[in-house]
């Protein structure tokens, strides 16, 4: 497994699932993790640069998603479902880039 690819799933393992102030700021600095990595794997070539734009869009969504979850008019209940909605996008979003990625096609020239 290569380092990009450890670094995807350590991320992944650490995604919180209930809404507390703790855990969005956990989020957002996993989000931001992401997108690090993210930028390092469009970088590794054309194949990359090409297919991963819907990644990075992921993204916008999933930080609207956990901005609203922290809106104090929100209730309880609704900010849990709005931040496991945010985390659920997020999961879904590392694990299709994970298997992306592990496809190896940009590995080919």
């Amino acid at each position: 497994m290569n380092p990009t690819t450890a670094a995807l799933k350590d991320l992944f393992d650490k995604i919180p699932r209930r809404h507390s102030a703790e855990n969005v700021k956990e989020i957002y600095n996993i989000v931001d993790d992401y997108e690090d990595l993210l930028k390092l794997i469009e970088a590794e070539n054309t194949y990359y640069e090409q297919n991963i734009a819907l990644y990075f869009d992921d993204l916008d969504t999933v930080r609207a998603t956990i901005k609203k979850s922290s809106d104090n008019k929100a209730s309880k209940k609704g900010k849990d479902q709005l931040f496991d909605e945010a985390s659920s996008a997020l999961k879904d979003s590392m694990e299709a880039l994970i298997d992306f990625y592990a496809d190896g096609k940009g590995d080919t020239p």
